[in-house]
């Protein structure tokens, strides 16, 4: 069973058609990477994939579950325990230490705040980042604060990561170990990746690579 399908993902802006039928498949512990030029509809999808945004038309199944049947505070809470996010510019709160930031995804969802301080700091120390956990983002490297942040998008243990041009503000060393570390985390937890890229070595690296031209996947 796949864990992500879309069927006839439609989505507009005022009279511009920007997905026009979007049916894509993904299936568990794949790693997808999505690829097209600049205004092609890839962060539309990105979205919307990430129930960030809701279609115009069209139906997304993730995990088992028909997400936008969910209304606002129930499709929430499931993105919140189901989804993971990286992004561009990691988004990390600069009040809040590195530990911290990885832990809030879990103490929103309501767990246990010492089982979430021990999943976090794990998966910081798996990252190589044990001794940079009380380390606030303006004491760590870009590098680093990337890391921080798939750590915490990995903090719920969700059934898929959501990638928005994860190394774009990286140079070229680090984006090869960040490319490096998805692999890996999909080695070791069987982890499900979908990438936006304009990085061609990391789209070509994935399992599968979608182009979105003209708001369709060409296959």
């Amino acid at each position: 069973m796949s864990l992500l399908q879309t069927t006839n993902i439609r989505r507009n802006y005022k009279n511009l058609a920007v997905l026009k039928g979007i049916d894509i498949c993904i299936e568990p512990g794949e790693i997808v990477s999505i690829v097209g030029a600049s205004g092609a509809g890839k962060t539309t999808l990105l979205q919307i994939l990430g129930t960030l945004d809701r279609p115009d038309t069209g139906e997304l199944i993730l995990d088992g579950q028909n997400v936008f049947n969910l209304n606002d505070r129930k499709l929430a809470q499931f993105r919140n325990e189901r989804i993971g996010f990286v992004f561009q510019f990691n988004n990390l709160l600069p009040e809040f230490t590195a530990l911290e930031n990885v832990c809030l995804p879990g103490f929103i969802s309501g767990k246990d705040e010492k089982q979430v301080r021990e999943r976090a700091s794990e998966l910081l120390d798996r990252l190589g980042l044990r001794d940079r956990q009380s380390h606030f983002p303006s004491q760590l490297s870009g590098g680093e604060q990337q890391r921080v942040a798939v750590a915490r998008a990995l903090i719920n243990q969700p059934a898929i990561v959501f990638a928005d041009e994860p190394s774009g503000n990286l140079d070229s060393h680090n984006a090869e170990e960040l490319h490096q570390l998805f692999f890996r985390l999909r080695d070791e937890f069987g982890q499900t990746f979908v990438i936006v890229t304009h990085n061609e070595h990391l789209a070509d690296l994935a399992d599968r690579k979608l182009t979105i031209r003209d708001g369709v996947v060409l296959t």
